[in-house]
């Protein structure tokens, strides 16, 4: 029998987020934060230059997305979501690897993210990586990544 996680991580595509794909992203939005963001700052973050965003698709609907901004030679990732329905399937590790490519595609010498400290699944996605741990806010951590260019 074929490993079901294995199937659907060959049929997950990463394709860069457009505003047709604004209305799916937000009911994942929703699904996987209390506060979350509104349709509209979806909008805004798409005009935003420094803004760029991918989408993991499966079968052609959305199940995760990744945000960076991209300033000078640095990316701050400021969201990472997949459905709780997806979870445990790969899906962050697609979304993940697709950041760090697009951002070594940019030059990008560095990049930095927060995490809470409880995540500890996600902690260790960004290790795998090659994140390292750069210091600890309230209820945060904060993981720093240098680029190898």
């Amino acid at each position: 029998m074929e490993d079901n996680t294995k199937l659907i991580v060959d049929d997950i595509k990463i394709e860069e987020m457009t505003t047709e794909d604004i209305d799916e992203v937000f009911e994942v939005e929703k699904n996987c934060f209390e506060d979350y963001w509104s349709k509209e700052s979806f909008r805004k973050e798409l005009s935003n230059e420094v803004a760029r965003y991918i989408v993991a698709k499966l079968n052609g609907k959305i199940v995760g997305y990744v945000g960076i901004w991209l300033i000078l030679d640095e990316g701050h990732i400021n969201n990472v979501a997949v459905h709780s329905d997806y979870r445990g399937k790969k899906i962050g590790d697609k979304l993940i690897k697709g950041i760090v490519d697009l951002c070594k595609d940019n030059n990008i010498a560095s990049m930095t993210l927060e995490v809470r400290a409880s995540n500890k699944i996600a902690q260790n996605l960004y290790r795998k990586y090659g994140f390292k741990m750069g210091g600890i806010r309230k209820n945060t951590t904060v993981i720093i990544k240098k680029m190898q260019l």
